[in-house]
């Protein structure tokens, strides 16, 4: 009675905007997401799916580096484990997920 008709659908609206208004302020926070997803990880997982698909292809003859910094030639290639040589006549077997590099037969040193 004491509330005019025109207050009331004025208020109506304005809940109707304040949803929309949330909407907005959430927007960058999507855009801020969509950003990382493109520049951040998605560039990552591409690099961790070439890295896998190299290991698992690893084969007698390849360079490799290991997590811990070793660099070798590789002697024998089993299920999980891969003998490298280090220097003539010394060989170690490492873990095939411990390889953080591998560089073909014929590919050129970085220095060269």
């Amino acid at each position: 009675m004491f509330i005019s008709p025109a207050y009331a659908q004025t208020a109506g609206g304005a809940a109707e905007s304040g949803g929309f208004a949330s909407l907005i302020s959430f927007a960058p926070l999507l855009l801020i997401f969509i950003v990382f997803y493109f520049l951040m990880i998605r560039p990552q997982q591409t690099r961790m799916k070439a890295l896998q698909a190299a290991v698992a292809a690893v084969k007698k003859g390849d360079s490799v580096v290991t997590a811990g910094g070793i660099i070798g030639r590789v002697t024998r290639v089993e299920d999980t484990i891969v003998e490298v040589e280090v220097a003539p006549n010394t060989r170690i077997r490492v873990v095939k997920a411990t390889i953080a590099e591998v560089t073909g037969l014929n590919s050129k040193p970085a220095n060269d």
